[in-house]
């Protein structure tokens, strides 16, 4: 077996030498994860773009999105998707309160019933942070992830790490067809950091009181034994 080098001018192979095969492996290495920066740039800019393609259907015409996905259209149903992209990470009671404001009387449950059907269509995506109710967003098809406020419950979103949503790829998947990750960074926002940073001033400073020292005095307990003087 002939070992892989390259000609001389003069025609004849020779092998390569430990620092030239060295450099060409590395120079592949080098091209393949430039192949694989540029392509998850690809994946991202394609995703940034369905994202504004989505956006641009929610505001111009929700009916004609719930039309594409076979879903009947409904008031409460274009109320409640107005309502989900008009405030991200919004919860059913907050959905509830703009519907009522936009169209008037509306149940609770069908409030959570359009949620639903929105939801399981995959037009709006459903947030279950622990400790707290579920949100809804508008924001699908990106695999984000959030930030959390453990303090106020804000909740913010972070793209991916990498961009190419690396965390889909489980190291085992256990046979799983896998679609989505959640992933939630928890800590503490700016505004409540800046707060437990900056005494309040409301409070007035804490004085020691000075340190009393009880006297104890002799109670005068009159005598028992009376003295006679009585003449002799």
């Amino acid at each position: 077996m002939r070992a892989f080098g390259h000609r001389s001018p003069k025609g004849d192979q020779r092998p390569l030498g430990r620092a030239e095969g060295t450099l060409l492996v590395n120079g592949r290495d080098e091209e393949e994860r430039s192949a694989s920066v540029a392509q998850g740039a690809q994946r991202q800019a394609l995703e940034s773009v369905q994202i504004l393609i989505y956006s641009w259907a929610v505001v111009t015409d929700p009916g004609e999105l719930l039309r594409q996905h076979g879903i009947q259209v409904t008031a409460q149903r274009l109320a409640v998707l107005r309502a989900v992209s008009g405030q991200p990470h919004i919860t059913a009671d907050g959905v509830a309160e703009v519907v009522r404001a936009e169209i008037g009387a509306i149940s609770r449950q069908s409030v959570y019933d359009a949620l639903g059907v929105l939801v399981g269509e995959g037009i709006i995506r459903r947030i279950q942070p622990a400790g707290s109710p579920a949100r809804f967003e508008d924001r699908v098809g990106d695999n984000h992830h959030h930030l959390i406020c453990r303090i106020c419950g804000r909740l913010v979103d972070v793209d991916c790490a990498v961009g190419s949503a690396p965390c889909l790829a489980a190291g085992d998947d256990s046979g799983y067809e896998i679609d989505e990750a959640e992933v939630a960074y928890w800590g503490r926002c700016p505004d409540c950091l800046a707060q437990a940073q900056t005494p309040s001033r409301s409070d007035p400073p804490t004085r020691r009181s000075p340190l009393r020292v009880a006297r104890t005095e002799a109670s005068t307990v009159p005598s028992t034994t009376r003295e006679d003087h009585s003449p002799d």
